[in-house]
């Protein structure tokens, strides 16, 4: 007899801060709107926390990048639809992370709030971005001065530049650089644990920015945050049913309705967790039920884990350009292409735990425009309410790419996908359990 005890999965509190969040975000807006004085007061409330998140921008990225390498690795081990997957989700991510930034700039969200004046530290970063130099001093400054150092001296780029050295350095190393590989996963799971600690407080957080910002900028705020949500969740929708629906259509013959059908259950416990990792063992399960061969799903959705974070990329770049607009300081057109070229990389591996897209979005802005680095506390208040859709659209385009691989390696049966999903071969549900077995040795945590 099954021991139900055992196989109930262990209960999510994580529903709790969300709750907080609401909580805060409303109590915040109603200090700011109703005691302006005391609103302004607890602005070091939101500086504090993003002074957390900012502490843990170096440890999330260099491990995220690291693995991520791993991870193209061991996709490269079976050739050509290693190396199709991978040139796909770099070209996707850069198309979401395009797309946010056309949406960004046609509706620019957060002009006219001017919150600059408001954001504690801008004065100091502005001040070390105008004593940056040149392009020679910039490159310079990319090499830091130790191995080490550059986990500490706060420069992402110095952070980034070092990981991808050691990546590759782990990665020519072979089978020998393995036990490396998995210390580095270790640090990871460390390092998400403190992040997770940390983002308990989001809360506390969320309320001091959001009071700071009505009691000096009024109601306005509220409502320019109210855009960036609505906005983000359409460019998410247009993305998912406009760009990857219409080129699975066009490439495969697949309905993404269907699809989206036959992968319900999935996207329920994706909104129920607002992480798309808490479903990935179900997507290669019901993966390979639809007719996709196991070599391709054990490929194509692990690695798409860390690489193909289409819901993230536009997160990233909608979000960047809101504080940039909302501080009275909106990014030149070049800027912006460096900012893009810089979260495509960075970007990798910011799919599995929430907060690490909020990392990523604080280091961007550090390395390109510290002087917004502090619009960050703007942002608290909603990311949690953006987080399910990153993680859906995520999710989606990950099971698109399995469709897609599958058609180009011809590893998918149509016949039994058209069967499938028509509900003529339904899924087994008692079949799968919690800890798929493909999942496992693959899995990287984000």
């Amino acid at each position: 007899m099954t021991d139900t005890t055992a196989a109930r999965p262990k209960r999510d509190r994580t529903h709790w801060l969300y709750l907080a969040v609401i909580v805060a975000v409303v109590a915040g807006v109603l200090v700011g709107w109703l005691a302006p004085g005391v609103g302004k007061s607890v602005a070091e409330l939101g500086t504090i926390f993003v002074n957390l998140i900012k502490m843990m921008i170096s440890p999330v990225i260099f491990c995220t990048i690291v693995l991520g390498i791993g991870s193209v690795r061991a996709a490269s081990r079976v050739g050509r639809i290693g190396g199709l997957a991978i040139g796909y989700f770099l070209i996707m991510s850069t198309v979401a992370l395009g797309i946010g930034l056309v949406v960004g700039n046609l509706l620019q969200p957060g002009t006219g709030l001017n919150i600059a004046g408001h954001a504690k530290d801008a004065a100091k970063f502005v001040k070390q971005a105008e004593g940056a130099g040149g392009t020679w001093q910039f490159l310079e400054g990319i090499v830091p001065t130790s191995l080490l150092s550059s986990l500490t001296a706060g420069s992402v780029l110095q952070t980034l530049f070092v990981a991808l050295l050691v990546g590759f350095g782990i990665q020519a190393m072979g089978a020998t650089g393995e036990p490396l590989l998995r210390g580095v996963e270790l640090v990871q799971k460390l390092v998400f644990r403190i992040l997770i600690m940390i983002l308990w407080l989001a809360p506390i957080g969320a309320f001091g920015a959001m009071a700071n910002v009505v009691a000096t900028t009024g109601l306005g705020a509220v409502k320019e945050l109210a855009v960036l949500m609505v906005a983000f969740y359409l460019t998410c929708l247009l993305f998912v049913f406009g760009v990857l629906g219409v080129l699975m259509r066009v490439t495969s013959g697949v309905s993404i309705f269907k699809l989206v059908r036959y992968l319900a259950r999935e996207y329920l416990l994706i909104v129920s967790t607002s992480s798309s990792e808490s479903a990935l063992p179900r997507l290669i399960a019901k993966m390979e039920h639809m007719g996709v061969e196991r070599t391709t799903v054990g490929i194509v959705v692990p690695t798409g884990y860390s690489f193909n974070l289409d819901g993230t990329a536009i997160y990233l770049t909608m979000a960047s350009l809101f504080i940039a607009d909302a501080m009275g300081k909106p990014m030149a057109l070049g800027e912006q292409i460096g900012l893009l070229a810089f979260m495509i990389v960075a970007s990798k591996g910011a799919a599995g735990v929430t907060g690490a897209g909020l990392a990523t979005l604080a280091g961007g802005l550090q390395s390109h425009r510290p002087d917004l680095i502090n619009g960050v506390g703007l942002i608290v208040g909603i990311d949690r309410f953006m987080s399910e859709a990153r993680a859906v659209t995520n999710f989606s385009g990950n099971a698109v790419a399995t469709v897609l691989i599958g058609t180009w390696t011809k590893t998918i049966d149509p016949v039994r996908v058209r069967s499938v999903l028509d509900r003529e071969l339904p899924f087994d549900e008692t079949t799968l359990v919690d800890d798929h077995p493909s999942a496992d040795k693959d899995l990287v945590p984000a």
